[in-house]
């Protein structure tokens, strides 16, 4: 037994790679990706106000997709660009900066971020490593490695900071969805009434749901319980991004779940650049990680939700997050229930 629950056949590290990469070498995600004006515009305004640091000097793009951060920077007057990306979009990205005649200042290398060879220190990392619940992927490692490995001393990396939010939902379809079962008798003359139980088991699992949430569905101010710069995280710490949270309920209602989602930020002269996938901001293609309770709880006016959340890697493969929270609602008693992310997230981001 593992701390944090049983061993399951764990996947080699070729295969978790193979999965994850072979992931990206589809048009749609990338579709999704760029279409997210949120995410895009941001990096890119990300990075235009930080072209005194990049005008002139060598930036590395970990994960490079498609190309378009690596254009940024070249956009952003960058003397050179290493693009890196180990999937066969790579392709993709040759042709993307050959259209826009930057293949002299960018270079495309289809290849794992942890083998290549440089010929030089960069001055810049930029990165859109985040995925569902910030940290589903951990291609935040390969960023980290690019630092220690190719970031000149007091280098710039692109974002620089990642804080991760809570908050308690009630969600009022899985409320429908639950009530459904005792309205058979009534429309049909047949009780249904015993499907709830069920039900509830089946809706409320352990599962990670990405959804969008809806700011009325939110039941108190957000939380922070982790940030990480990523000029000083390591990845010791990345087997386990824990944090305590305490919120207070706005009013009567039931909850549902826990909803986590992260911000990153950018370093600028006068304000940082701050890229929210907040329930109150925006929706982009990350949307919220919900995390939903065995039972709903009633809750009034000032109710406590409180307790510990880690975020870790799953056994069976580190490139798949595992979220385990501790908590409690009010008078009752403690509550522990571990959630990891469903197959059919496993593909896609």
């Amino acid at each position: 037994m593992s701390q944090h629950g049983t061993k399951k056949r764990k996947l080699d590290r070729s295969t978790e790679d193979y999965m994850y990469f072979d992931s990206y070498s589809d048009v749609t995600i990338h579709e999704e990706m760029i279409a997210d004006t949120v995410r895009t515009n941001t990096y890119r305004m990300g990075i235009f106000k930080n072209s005194k640091s990049i005008e002139g000097k060598v930036v590395l793009d970990v994960g490079a997709g498609t190309g378009v951060l690596s254009l940024f920077c070249a956009q952003a007057g960058a003397r050179k660009v290493y693009a890196v990306e180990a999937s066969s979009i790579a392709d993709q990205a040759v042709r993307i900066v050959k259209l826009n005649q930057m293949e002299d200042r960018i270079e495309v290398i289809k290849a794992t971020l942890e083998t290549i060879e440089l010929a030089e220190q960069v001055d810049v990392i930029v990165s859109e490593w985040m995925g569902y619940a910030l940290l589903h992927e951990s291609m935040l490692n390969s960023v980290i490695f690019a630092r220690d490995k190719w970031l000149k001393p007091g280098g710039l990396i692109l974002p620089c900071r990642a804080d991760l939010y809570i908050a308690p939902i009630n969600d009022l379809v899985v409320e429908g969805r639950l009530n459904f079962w005792s309205t058979v008798k009534g429309q049909y003359g047949v009780d249904m009434s015993c499907m709830t139980d069920f039900a509830r088991k089946c809706i409320m699992n352990k599962d990670i749901t990405v959804n969008p949430v809806t700011v009325e569905d939110v039941l108190s101010h957000p939380c922070k319980f982790a940030e990480l710069d990523l000029n000083t995280v390591t990845l010791e710490q990345l087997k386990d991004v824990r944090g305590v949270f305490s919120c207070q309920c706005f009013g009567s209602s039931s909850i549902h779940a826990l909803c986590v989602w992260f911000t990153v930020t950018f370093p600028a002269e006068e304000k940082a650049l701050v890229l929210s996938t907040s329930p109150f901001k925006p929706e982009t293609h990350w949307k919220q990680a919900v995390l939903y309770l065995d039972d709903a709880v009633d809750v009034m006016q000032d109710t406590k939700v409180e307790g510990e959340i880690s975020l870790y890697p799953s056994e069976e493969n580190s490139r798949h997050i595992c979220i385990r929270v501790d908590y409690v609602i009010g008078e009752q008693k403690k509550h522990s229930k571990t959630f990891s992310i469903p197959d059919q997230y496993l593909e896609v981001k």
